[in-house]
């Protein structure tokens, strides 16, 4: 029994910050409003945070720094009646592409999908409630349960060897696959429209991209986890890489497009 014990002792922590996770995240989606709205800063500045520590682990004031200035400008823009105050959203790109930090393109890029998937929640609950948030969390959560599994079973090519080693081809289009068929559901139910059904693979895709994004970010920054802000799961970026990768898109594809967003309604 003694052998396997480092193998559980992270058991009781992880179990205690998912039931934490679950059940903050389900009150503040069902609540919205300005609840809702304070937890979105604090994860984003929080993300920022451990993007900046992750980028130039020796500047501690500056993550500081990084992680008011986002959650700052996020709050301006979703305050301000002007829609030129979005341009503010870009601001921490801005910062860390000037500072002095490791990968300075990807960090950027990464800090521009921060600010935007944070404002992408508010508008989306704000805009569509409580059910468009729970597809999007849904969609980003099956693909990744397909994905897992198929890949497991099937094996085949890898997606992008160089980037993601354990990523495969079959559980990348199990994923889609499976995001199609939770798009579906929505429809069936009579919470979205049949657009419902592209966007889904689209949206379970960008989040494909935020998980191997982040790997790839922790790769070059030598280490494991984003941080150690919650127990047992490592960091804030760790378990929303995904969901920021897919609410990001959905909002770059809503501007590109003017899209009704989204196309799910209660």
């Amino acid at each position: 029994m003694t052998p396997s014990a480092p193998r559980w002792s992270d058991l009781r922590p992880r179990l205690i910050s998912a039931i934490v996770m679950l059940t903050v995240g389900a009150v503040e989606i069902w609540l919205g409003g300005p609840s809702f709205t304070v937890l979105v800063l604090v994860l984003t500045a929080a993300m920022l945070w451990e993007l900046a520590r992750m980028t130039a682990p020796s500047h501690v004031r500056s993550a500081l720094i990084m992680s008011a200035l986002g959650a700052g400008a996020l709050l301006i823009v979703l305050l301000s009646p002007r829609e030129t105050a979005g341009a503010l959203l870009l601001v921490p790109a801005l910062a860390f592409a000037l500072t002095q930090r490791r990968d300075r393109r990807l960090s950027a890029a990464w800090a521009a999908a921060i600010m935007f998937a944070g404002y992408g929640l508010v508008v989306l609950r704000d805009s569509a409630g409580a059910v468009a948030i729970l597809w999007v969390v849904a969609v980003v959560v099956i693909c990744d349960v397909m994905g897992y599994f198929a890949g497991r079973t099937f094996g085949g090519p890898k997606f992008w060897p160089a980037v993601s080693p354990k990523k495969t081809w079959s559980g990348t289009v199990a994923g889609w696959i499976g995001a199609a068929v939770v798009g579906g559901v929505f429809m069936a139910l009579g919470h979205a429209e049949w657009t419902i059904l592209l966007l889904s693979p689209f949206i379970a895709l960008a989040g494909q991209m935020g998980d191997i994004a982040e790997s790839w970010l922790k790769r070059r920054a030598g280490v494991k986890d984003s941080s150690s802000l919650i127990p047992g799961h490592g960091g804030v970026l760790d378990r929303f890489d995904a969901m920021t990768g897919a609410i990001a898109a959905l909002m770059l594809l809503d501007l590109l497009l003017t899209l009704s967003l989204p196309a799910v309604a209660n």
